[in-house]
């Protein structure tokens, strides 16, 4: 009887590996672990990976992550100051309110990268723009925003944000809550997908649209899963329908069946080196990334196929309109992915390659004018159109920026960074809408009421998915109790 020689070649732990402990085996134990038809046993080991499970009931299941790029000013979008109007022209010291200069945050909530680079801009700048009650519960908003002044009735404003980077890299410490001279940890999209998983095996948990933060101020790290595992790094897409996969959709000339066949190849290949080396996770995530890339190309390009929207969807976004298309066709990609079980999608606006169009330094009004009318009637489209379709209620939107911009002038006619008080808001994913929470004083020098690191954030995007952040530590892997955060339970319906 002839035996085929290549048999006797085949690795001896291959053989094994594909017997039981294989990467098809892992995968369809870790499908069933999802589907709760096979549980961990807590009592056979005292820690192990997340299940997929969530903690506790969860409120949302996804979240939609909104970030302006360089800093926009909170006294002309969501916490605006009359005071600043009254006392323009005038310094701090010259005011009634010169007291928020020998505040305790002053120097507290500072840890400046190069000192003495932006000090205290002293001379009040008024607002350059007007502002007006909005809905049905009266929050101010700047008449750059009128169509998310329309939703203010489901939003939920929270003015009393801070964090302790002066400069740009407070887009990364955003992202992961530390400073950004404690280096590359974990985001907070990467803390969801660590937690809960996909929810479609076709599409990336963790999707990031548009373009991301430059290299000066965290790159790829503000979308990165640092000692979690490249597994659970956000991964970027775009919204062209004509390119939607550019590094990974195949040449035209390629057949179907011919790349299948190379996928097939490359599994078999990954595996054997999978069970030479079963605990690097490079190559853990390399296997995994070819497998999803290979289903993402019928996945994706189907979720920015617009022309399947109504013609009223698309005028919602302002797909017809040069100003808000780009912004448009983000967020309206944003609400595709979560109708298709994406769990955080993360979008960028303002990216230029260096700290960010929002960097008012110098003509903030015309600046803010533009940027504003980009992204107002596309984020209002995003919560008008989850709500009609049911959407709202278990997706979370999260709007935000890494700090707000001085009450004082720099320059003729700009604001400098501020991270000591500024605004970002919250809608659908069980918050109450129709609410204001927290406040800065009256300039808008200081976040005074109910204030907020930016971690908690954080914590009140995991606990409205059920997770609770003490049950996701690494062991080894230390986390300070700031990175933790506390939910902002006065906003959470």
């Amino acid at each position: 009887m002839m035996h085929d020689p290549s048999c006797r070649r085949f690795p001896r732990r291959a053989f094994l590996a594909d017997l039981g402990m294989g990467f098809t085996g892992v995968a369809l134990a870790s499908l069933l672990q999802r589907d709760g038809i096979v549980k961990a046993d807590d009592a056979a080991a005292p820690w192990s990976p997340p299940t997929g499970f969530a903690h506790f009931a969860p409120k949302a299941k996804h979240v939609i992550w909104l970030f302006m790029v360089g800093g926009v000013s909170h006294v002309e979008s969501f916490d605006p100051k009359p005071a600043l109007n009254r006392y323009a022209g005038k310094t701090i010291g010259e005011s009634p309110f010169k007291a928020v200069l020998d505040s305790p945050f002053t120097k507290k909530n500072v840890r400046e990268v190069v000192k003495g680079l932006h000090p205290v801009q002293p001379t009040i700048y008024p607002l350059q723009v007007g502002y007006k009650k909005r809905g049905q519960s009266g929050i101010e908003v700047s008449d750059w925003y009128p169509h998310v002044g329309s939703c203010i009735d489901d939003i939920a404003v929270v003015r009393s944000m801070w964090t302790t980077d002066t400069d740009h890299g407070a887009q990364l410490q955003f992202h992961t809550g530390r400073h950004a001279l404690e280096g590359q940890l974990p985001t907070i999209g990467s803390w969801v997908h660590y937690g809960l998983g996909s929810l479609n095996e076709n599409i990336p948990a963790f999707v990031v649209l548009g373009k991301p933060v430059a290299d000066c101020c965290g790159g790829v790290w503000a979308h990165g899963a640092s000692y979690l595992g490249p597994e659970h790094n956000g991964t970027e897409l775009g919204v062209d329908p004509n390119n939607p996969l550019p590094f990974a959709a195949p040449g035209r000339e390629v057949y179907k069946q011919e790349q299948e066949a190379e996928f097939e190849l490359l599994r078999k290949l990954n595996g054997v080196s999978a069970v030479q080396y079963p605990d690097d996770p490079a190559l853990r995530a390399r296997i995994k990334s070819y497998e999803l890339a290979f289903r993402m190309q019928t996945a994706v390009p189907e979720v920015v196929r617009f022309d399947e929207e109504s013609p009223a969807t698309q005028q919602l976004y302002g797909l017809d309109k040069d100003v808000t298309r780009d912004f448009g066709r983000q967020c309206l990609a944003a609400r595709r992915l979560v109708e298709r079980g994406v769990r955080f999608v993360q979008v960028f606006h303002g990216s230029n390659g260096g700290a960010g169009e929002w960097d008012a330094h110098a003509g903030l009004k015309a600046g803010h004018t533009a940027l504003c009318a980009q992204t107002d009637q596309p984020a209002a489209a995003l919560i008008k159109d989850l709500k009609q379709r049911g959407l709202l209620d278990e997706t979370l939107v999260v709007w935000a920026t890494e700090f707000g911009r001085t009450p004082g002038a720099q320059g003729g006619d700009g604001r400098d960074h501020h991270p000591f008080g500024f605004s970002i808001w919250l809608a659908g994913g069980g918050i109450q809408g129709g609410t204001v929470h927290g406040a800065t004083d009256e300039l808008g020098f200081h976040a005074t009421e109910h204030r907020h690191y930016v971690t908690d954030v954080h914590a009140t995007v995991l606990h409205q998915l059920g997770l609770d952040p003490r049950k996701l530590v690494v062991p080894g892997r230390k986390r300070l109790e700031i990175d933790f955060g506390e939910p902002m339970r006065e906003i959470i319906a």
